[in-house]
């Protein structure tokens, strides 16, 4: 390999490491009697300390404990309340997720599509994050500035407020510990690493809003002595850096009342080393151990915070022989002219496709391209799942190796488990939807209605939204694979429910649903 080159692998890698993701007694039953409605709620005001564990899921973090390799997580436990199902946000991807989390709405209204999608304003397709065959392929320092900068100061919803902004209104203080969105009041200049900005046309530092505390792995840190920056660790984009950073805010009592701390190394160990994996949570588990022991004990901390630990998505196992496990999507549109990630779109260009691991948004970016031919010639394939486009006010859906269909739109008069009221006609069967006595029960795909709502319309553009069943994944050029690992994007549960512990407190949100999250946060954080 030449020098040249060199160089270029290393920027790449070193890029793409700074971007959100580089893809390459078990648990106490819950007296659900105990837990009160916020609203119910009557208690004297600690501070906030949400905790996401990237890709936690149940049966492996009931497993860990059980093993012992997770003290700090079995101590939360035992000191407070365990809900093993919380649905997450559609795409189950982390931008989109976090997105929903930090503003309570889906994606038809924070407008963060995924981690890869295409701007018809822009003409060009947007990654916050990716594997490194793509990574060699594409315009890092884009990647970079899109997912820190333009994610939170364009692309995500002005009109839709975050808890930091809400907060900042009511005249307090919050901080975002390696949250991957983290928009607020106060500006901020993140520095980029010298040797990046001097070998790139990035500028020297990135102008963002944030809460009052912003620490954002090497661009920005609250403890000046966090070691946990380096090359070799994510420049700071791991648990260690961000564990750290809660202790700082504990130890010198500047927490203020809502603290959101990511830790991201579960994901990765759950992508290469499948779903039973425990090692992501056990170190997950010993940079908790850092926040809690900045108390004392983990007595006191549980006694003077509300402690909030969950996942943001599952991931589902993904078959080990490639032509078994992933679906190529270019086969199934080859009469249509494809537009390559490594090249700008082109006008003759006809398709893109951006794959997140297990869903697909399909854009028809050429007038004389009908959704209704790419939705049909993706019915050829039984593997793919869900199969969805916008049909005037409505979303039509259908399916992999079938004809059926169903339609279905807001409001109307058909209630389901979360009170929201739909419109619906067809065979609703295909997303395991039961309705009787006007009453809507969901099966495998949790919140379906809604959350696949929300990626519909997400964004402009004419394009079909995909989903694959599980042991599958999506692919096209470039595009990671984790074979014999795990996987999410899709609506299913397994790529879907995730587990929360939360401790400090006897509230817990309207519904067990992510998008419930910000309010019950908010009403914890004003008391």
């Amino acid at each position: 390999m030449k020098i040249k080159d060199r160089v270029s692998l290393l920027l790449a890698v070193s890029l793409c490491l700074l971007t959100i993701g580089c893809r390459t007694d078990p648990g106490q039953q819950l007296n659900q009697q105990s837990v009160k409605s916020p609203a119910s709620a009557n208690q004297t005001a600690k501070p906030v300390i949400l905790i996401v564990i990237d890709s936690l899921m149940d049966k492996p973090l009931r497993e860990a404990i059980r093993q012992g390799r997770a003290p700090a997580l079995k101590h939360l436990l035992a000191n407070g309340h365990y809900f093993p199902k919380v649905v997450s946000s559609f795409p189950t991807m982390s931008v989109t997720i976090d997105s929903t989390l930090l503003t309570g709405t889906y994606a038809d209204r924070h407008h963060v599509p995924g981690l890869v999608w295409y701007s018809g304003k822009e003409k060009r397709m947007i990654f916050y994050g990716n594997g490194p065959k793509e990574a060699m392929k594409i315009d890092q320092p884009q990647v970079l500035i899109d997912s820190v900068q333009q994610l939170n100061q364009v692309q995500l919803n002005k009109e839709t407020k975050t808890i930091h902004e809400e907060l900042a209104e009511k005249g307090k203080k919050s901080a975002s510990i390696n949250a991957i969105v983290f928009r607020g009041k106060t500006e901020h200049s993140l520095k980029v690493p010298g040797w990046i900005s001097a070998a790139t046309h990035m500028p020297d530092a990135l102008n963002v809003t944030g809460p009052e505390w912003l620490s954002y792995a090497a661009f920005a840190q609250l403890d000046p002595n966090n070691r946990h920056d380096r090359l070799w660790k994510k420049y700071g984009m791991n648990n260690d850096f961000s564990g750290h950073d809660v202790a700082y805010l504990i130890t010198k009592k500047q927490l203020p009342p809502f603290t959101i701390a990511y830790f991201p190394e579960n994901d990765m160990t759950v992508h290469r080393g499948g779903v039973a994996n425990l090692d992501g949570i056990a170190k997950a588990d010993q940079a908790l151990q850092v926040a809690l022991n900045a108390y004392g004990s983990w007595d006191r901390a549980v006694k003077n915070a509300v402690w909030i630990v969950m996942g943001d998505s599952a991931q589902s196992a993904v078959y080990d022989d490639r032509d078994k496990a992933t679906v190529d999507l270019r086969p199934l549109l080859a009469p249509y002219r494809i537009a390559k990630i490594g090249q700008p779109v082109r006008p003759e260009d006809q398709v893109v496709i951006s794959t997140n691991e297990r869903m697909a948004y399909i854009y028809a970016i050429d007038e004389k391209v009908r959704l209704a031919d790419i939705v049909k010639r993706l019915q050829a394939e039984d593997k793919l799942d869900i199969i969805a486009v916008k049909d005037g006010k409505n979303v039509r859906v259908t399916a992999g190796n079938t004809s059926d269909q169903f339609s279905y739109r807001p409001g109307g008069r058909y209630t389901d488990e979360y009170g929201q009221t739909w419109t619906i006609s067809g065979e609703p069967k295909l997303a395991d939807i039961v309705i009787a006595n006007k009453r809507i029960k969901y099966g495998k795909y949790p919140d379906v209605l809604a959350r696949l709502y929300g990626a519909v319309h997400s964004h402009e553009g004419r394009y079909v939204v995909v989903t694959i069943k599980p042991g599958y994944e999506l692919v096209t050029e470039s595009s990671p694979t984790h074979l014999g690992g795990g996987a999410h994007g899709s609506l299913h549960e397994k790529d879907s429910l995730v587990p929360m512990i939360v401790a400090g407190t006897d509230t817990r949100p309207k519904t067990l649903r992510l998008i419930d999250m910000k309010d019950w946060i908010l009403q914890l954080a004003n008391q």
